[in-house]
């Protein structure tokens, strides 16, 4: 199949040290290494982080020109980066599945946290279930995706 983008916004990069008790204590390099451990045969796993919005617009654009799927946890952007929704609707435009991710539930919190900007262009919504939401996203990827 190739490879899937998991790109991580704003603060994720100090997972196991931020809040463990909402994000769990486990790192962005336990994360990339669960996700590269189980990842199906013929996937490769590009797991990035940035706290830069810039730069994760970049990214998606370099996923629609490279036809690459895209696993995308917006953090804080999920409630107001219309810019970033933009460039995620761009994705699932060309076709490629964009499946937004968050560790925590995202309704089970601060009201503020409630509304996410990127939900109505994103193929699916996985949340809630820690790492595991990320595993789920890149199985219904490499399931559907040729």
């Amino acid at each position: 199949m190739g490879t899937i983008l998991i790109l991580n916004g704003p603060n994720l990069g100090r997972l196991g040290s931020r809040e463990p008790d909402v994000y769990g204590s486990g790192s962005l390099d336990d994360l990339r290494d669960h996700l590269t451990g189980i990842a199906p045969v013929g996937v490769d796993i590009d797991l990035r982080q940035t706290n830069d919005e810039a730069e994760l617009i970049s990214w998606l654009y370099e996923a629609v020109d490279g036809r690459i799927p895209v696993v995308l946890n917006p953090a804080a952007f999920t409630h107001y980066s219309y810019a970033l929704r933009d460039a995620a609707a761009l994705v699932t435009k060309a076709g490629l599945p964009l499946v937004e991710v968050h560790i925590s539930n995202p309704h089970a919190r601060e009201s503020f946290r409630h509304t996410s900007v990127i939900s109505a262009v994103a193929t699916g919504v996985i949340a809630g279930l820690g790492f595991e939401s990320y595993r789920l996203a890149v199985d219904h990827i490499a399931r559907t995706s040729g």
